[in-house]
This record gives structure tokens, C-alpha cells and sequence, in this order.
């Protein structure tokens, strides 16, 4: 079997690149061991899927080249993508902080994908697996569950190694590492983040409590929703700044971002001075957080008995809750692969690898990583475009 063309992964970047290459005329096979394309689209964004931002930036993407971005992203826009879901019909919301998704189903951008691959000619083969890769003279030969293969351009869409009963494998870093390109070491990013169990055993109770926080760690931050759960800490300001935590780093939380509880807490004083310390905090924050705070602080007796040192250090304990997560939840549950294929390696305009030609490598699969909220989906149309240019 012979294409000009094969890319592996029918997912968001793999799909796009292969439309993008078929309009320009190219024979396009696209190949995936999974029985459905688009697997990851329709299961994210709570099946709504968030498939980009209003705030696309350069500098919200991880990688150890944080400029390797920035022509894929101006070359192809959010504002590209979001015309090409208008000329689909596909009616869409703004949710929060520029985040797209769709109002009725991500499987609308499935469907609009697999209808603009089919007019452009795209040949599709799922439950397909791949054995082996090698260069040939011409190109490159792989040997698959449906045979051999043969093309001229090999584009590597197969994603990271996050949710693996999706079927996330790293086989794409096993294809980089075979052919010599340099790889950053991979971890779980967008992933809750888990106690010990000595700090469980304070936090545990509070499972299911949420508050609106600042959270940060390695001179980053974000304030968005914390959610404590039976293991740790989830939300999206916990899985933004996962992708900013390593091992052995505390996080700063501040657990009331939008109060001043000092000043809440002597003004209570002034009015309700007979109040317990533990319920006046309450008032500011929930109530079992509020009972931890109190608990860890030692503080007790009525507001009337804190003085204003008291309150102050009081309100430090919520505005700066200082904890030290031992890890996370992992790639099983991980929106996204921080690390990947060496961006040095790959030339910024085609994503192809510079020492050898015809070899691409696209997506969650490259050393770049967006924050929450449509950033990777924007990465993988991007990415995915500016290969079908040239691939």
C-alpha cells in the first residue's frame, strides 16, 4: 500500500494536518490503532469540548523553547479555527477566561473534521497498529496490522501519554528516539495533585468543599476554582499549576482570594464580638475549611478575645496556606503530556524534522504543553496546519 502521505493518530493535530495535506493534492492516508477518530475530542470539555481560546498567547505555553510556539500560532489562529467551525454551522459559547465550546457536542467537530477530510480525499484506516518504522530511499516504510506501507512524508500525530484508557501510548517517543531526535523527559500535566497521609488526615474531611483561589508555586499563578478531594487538591487553578509544580515544591493558596478576612474579621468583631473565631470565619469562608484553619492556627474563644495580632495572623493562615503536595493523580487522569519530542530538533514553520526529511512530528506528541482551556487544542490545530503545508 502506497501514499504520499501517512500520519499516525487520527486525533485533533493528526486530523487537521491530513485535511490540510489532501487539499493541496496529496494521496493521504491517515492511520490510528483506536476504532473512532477523535477520541480525545469527544471526550473533553465534558463533552462539549473546549476547542480553543479567545486569549490565544505565545507565552501560555510550556516548553523548554518557549518561542518554538509562536509561528505556528500566528500562522494559523484561534480566529482561523473558530471561522472554520462557523462555516460548519457549529454553534459555540464563550464559558470563562475566553474558553470555546461547543453548545451541543464535540462530536460536532468530529463530524465537521471527518466531512472536510472526506471532500478532500483523506483515506482513513482505524484499528490499525504499527510495528515498525524504518527510512527508505524514497521515503519511509511501515509495517502495520494491515500490511506494509509506503510513503514519502511520515507526520507523527499520536498524542502524549495522558488518559491511557483512551488508548495513549508512547509510541510516538519510541518512533523520535529511534530515529535520533532528543526527547524531554514526559510527566502528567493539568493533573490534581495528592497529599500525604498526615496532611490528609487535616484536608480529607473537607473532600468535596471548593473555593474560588489563588494558587501558587515557581513564581506562577492562577485564580480559578480549588476543589479538595479525598486525595488532594483538583480544580482548575490545581491543574493549571500542576504544570508549573515539581517534586518537592510547596504551593501558596490563598484560600479567600477575593476577601480581606482581617478587616472582615475586626469588623465582625466590632458588631458580633461574642461570636466564636471558628464561626466568624465560617462567614468568609465554608465552614469545615474554616474549622481546619481554626484547628491548625490554635487560635480560640470568641472574636472579643483576638486581638488585632491575632486576627492577622489568623487571616495569614487563610491567604497563605502553605502545603506541600508528594504528587499526582498522573498520567491516568492528566488532560495533558508536559516534555515530548525535542523542539530543537524540528524546524518551527513545518514541525519537520531537520535532519531527516519528511519526518514530521505534530500535537501533544512535541515539547509543548498549553495551560487549561482550549491552549492544547489550539496547539494540535496549529501544529496540525502547519505540516499540511508542506508535508
Amino acid at each position: 500500500m502506497k501514499a504520499q502521505v501517512v500520519i499516525i493518530g487520527a486525533g485533533a493535530a493528526g486530523m487537521m494536518c491530513a485535511l490540510e495535506s489532501a487539499r493541496r493534492g496529496r494521496s493521504v492516508l491517515l492511520l490510528d490503532h483506536a476504532k473512532a477518530a477523535g477520541e480525545k475530542i469527544r471526550i473533553s470539555g465534558g463533552g462539549r469540548c473546549n476547542f480553543t481560546n479567545l486569549d490565544i498567547q505565545p507565552d501560555r505555553f510550556l516548553s523548554q523553547n518557549p518561542r518554538f510556539a509562536v509561528s505556528a500560532l500566528k500562522r494559523f489562529t484561534q480566529w482561523d479555527f473558530i471561522a472554520m467551525v462557523d462555516a460548519a454551522g457549529i454553534p459555540w459559547h464563550e464559558k470563562t477566561l475566553g474558553q470555546l465550546f461547543c453548545d451541543r457536542s464535540a462530536k460536532d467537530i468530529i463530524a465537521m473534521l471527518l466531512g472536510d477530510m472526506e471532500t478532500a480525499g483523506v483515506s482513513i484506516k482505524l484499528g490499525t497498529t504499527i510495528t515498525e518504522a524504518t527510512q527508505t530511499d524514497g521515503g519511509f516504510q511501515l509495517l502495520t496490522s494491515a500490511g506494509t506501507i509506503t510513503c514519502e512524508s511520515l507526520v507523527v500525530a499520536s498524542g502524549g501519554k495522558s488518559i491511557p484508557k483512551m488508548g495513549a501510548t508512547g509510541f510516538g517517543y519510541r518512533i523520535a528516539a529511534q530515529f535520533g531526535l532528543p526527547l524531554v523527559p514526559t510527566r502528567a500535566g493539568l493533573v490534581p495533585l495528592t497529599f500525604s497521609e498526615q496532611e490528609l488526615e487535616q484536608t480529607r474531611p473537607l473532600a468535596g468543599t471548593s473555593v474560588q483561589a489563588n494558587v501558587s508555586c515557581n513564581n506562577s499563578s492562577f485564580s480559578e476554582g480549588l476543589l479538595f478531594t479525598h486525595r488532594g487538591l483538583s480544580g482548575p487553578s490545581i491543574l493549571q499549576i500542576s504544570s508549573y509544580w515539581d517534586e518537592g515544591s510547596t504551593l501558596g493558596v490563598n484560600l479567600a482570594a477575593a476577601s480581606n478576612v482581617s478587616e472582615e474579621l475586626k469588623a465582625m468583631r466590632a458588631e458580633a464580638g461574642r461570636i466564636s473565631i471558628k464561626n466568624a470565619l465560617a462567614r468568609i469562608i465554608p465552614e469545615k475549611l474554616a474549622a481546619m484553619v481554626v484547628a491548625q492556627s490554635r487560635h480560640s474563644g470568641n472574636l472579643a478575645d483576638q486581638n488585632n495580632a491575632s486576627l492577622d495572623s489568623l487571616a495569614e493562615r487563610v491567604h497563605n496556606w502553605q502545603v506541600k503536595p508528594i504528587g499526582s493523580e498522573g498520567y491516568r487522569t492528566a488532560e495533558v503530556t508536559l516534555g515530548g519530542v525535542g523542539t530543537d530538533a524540528l524546524s518551527s514553520k513545518t514541525m519537520e524534522a531537520k535532519d531527516i526529511p519528511g519526518l514530521y512530528f505534530i500535537g501533544e506528541v512535541v515539547d509543548v504543553t498549553g495551560w487549561l482551556g482550549g491552549y492544547n487544542f489550539q496547539w494540535a490545530w496549529s501544529s496540525g496546519w502547519a505540516a499540511g503545508q508542506v508535508a
